[in-house]
């Protein structure tokens, strides 16, 4: 009888040990408004990056060329960037196109020269900047956490400079 208590409270406490150090999903160590700024600072960078790949491959303008060139390596940096304050903080990220920017992409997709150059400028790239430098402005102002506040400090700047560049080239495609 004592064996048999004895093998029932260690396989109980065994189970016990178990369950208590499997590993559970880590709860973000930031507040929910800073882990959304996160979020959406990562998919502004998916959906920016996704959409200038089409327009390198796209576009007939060595100008909208060299600017979807130029948002492939920035916003892949800003993307590197946003991961990293993500994962320090157990923040999940999305990996894909938003539902809009999926339906960009498709349309985006149907087009040609300089009916696609003008298309992308207009939606992919002033709307979208000037979206995006809206919310890292906000993001800036009202983040909580000094790393998203750093970060939206460092974007902002980048984004700025996209939607200089992109008046430029809204003015000189005919």
């Amino acid at each position: 009888m004592k064996t048999t208590l004895f093998t029932t409270i260690l396989l109980t406490s065994s189970i016990f040990l178990q369950l208590a150090s499997a590993q559970t999903p880590e709860q973000p160590t930031i507040g929910q408004a800073d882990a959304d700024r996160l979020v959406a600072m990562a998919q502004a960078n998916i959906d920016e990056l996704k959409i200038a790949e089409l327009a390198v491959k796209k576009s007939t303008d060595p100008k909208v060329q060299r600017f979807a060139q130029m948002m492939i390596v920035d916003h892949s940096e800003g993307l590197k960037e946003t991961r990293k304050v993500a994962t320090a903080k157990n923040v999940t990220l999305p990996s894909g196109l938003d539902a809009d920017h999926k339906k960009m992409d498709a349309d985006l997709a149907q087009l040609s020269g300089v009916f696609f150059d003008k298309e992308y400028i207009k939606t992919a790239g002033l709307e979208d900047h000037t979206k995006a430098r809206a919310a890292l402005k906000d993001d800036m102002a009202n983040a909580v956490d000094p790393d998203v506040k750093k970060l939206a400090t460092k974007l902002a700047p980048v984004v700025a400079h996209h939607e200089e560049i992109l008046k430029e080239l809204a003015s000189s495609i005919k």
